[in-house]
């Protein structure tokens, strides 16, 4: 199975989920829950972390953090490692908590942060586990209303300041955009993100990208994540030698399939092997 790639800048923004092994619990009862928000809050200060918005379920969280030093791996091995000590010390139990690997995914703050601020606060209601995402005391969609105590960890600043400079009107927009969409079922569609952005953003980041295009290890999606659309790569390409060279560039250079290649193209697969290996 490959590996998730990890990239890790200042200032970088990552949706974090980790579920628990064999989608077993990672809370049996309050005591656990609170005891995670005690080790997060520690982490959060420890690390510098900058946390917008968090949610534990039955066999999963969310968190939605902002890494000012660029150090979210660091960060989420003292963050799952110390609470899997303590949840098994306090169980008796032994052995991994969770799923070998958490999912990180690369946000771009001015075009998905809010959506998954938004996501996140909802997942107990499509959940199944309330009506009203208020109601639901493990996550920060109440404390962010100013309902319920402000976790010391928890900052909500950069959330409020999207709606209004005045708190009290900024918390009535946020509650309004949030339950715009609870009865809504128009979810984001992480299945298979590992950065979610604009295409500049994804561009931005070719940087990091490029170091890991020939890492075998990480999944083809995560190593070309800054590579550029077919539409793109073909724009302009009307002559048979510049569509040839086109067709190369997208196999050897962007690792496109021949598959994927010969669909938008509307060619046979053998055929665009054939183009290209040609050396010219």
């Amino acid at each position: 199975m490959a590996r998730p790639l990890r990239i890790e800048f200042p200032g970088a923004i990552y949706h974090v989920i980790s579920r628990g092994n064999a989608a077993q619990p990672i809370y049996h009862d309050d005591n656990d829950r609170l005891t995670f928000l005690e080790i997060l809050s520690s982490t959060v200060q420890r690390y510098r972390w900058l946390c917008h918005s968090y949610c534990l379920m039955g066999n999963h969280y969310h968190l939605l953090i902002e890494t000012p030093a660029g150090n979210l791996s660091s960060g989420m091995r003292q963050l799952n490692g110390v609470y899997t000590r303590r949840f098994n010390t306090r169980h008796n139990k032994s052995g991994h908590l969770f799923q070998g690997r958490y999912k990180s995914i690369l946000v771009e703050r001015d075009t998905y942060l809010l959506e998954l601020i938004r996501y996140i606060s909802l997942n107990p209601v499509r959940s199944g586990i309330v009506t009203d995402p208020a109601q639901y005391r493990w996550s920060s969609f109440g404390a962010t209303m100013g309902k319920t105590g402000l976790p010391s960890f928890l900052h909500r600043n950069w959330v409020l300041s999207q709606f209004d400079t005045n708190e009290e009107i900024a918390i009535h927009k946020y509650r309004e955009f949030v339950y715009d969409r609870m009865l809504q079922d128009d979810r984001l569609d992480l299945s298979d993100e590992f950065v979610l952005g604009s295409a500049k953003f994804k561009m931005d980041l070719k940087g990091f990208l490029t170091k890991s295009t020939k890492l075998r290890e990480f999944s083809r999606k995560q190593r070309f994540a800054s590579r550029p659309t077919l539409e793109e790569i073909f724009s302009g390409k009307a002559s048979k030698p510049a569509r040839n060279a086109a067709i190369r560039d997208c196999v050897l250079k962007y690792g496109y399939t021949l598959s994927e290649v010969g669909r938008h193209l509307k060619l046979h697969y053998t055929t665009i092997s054939k183009i290209a290996n040609l050396k010219s």
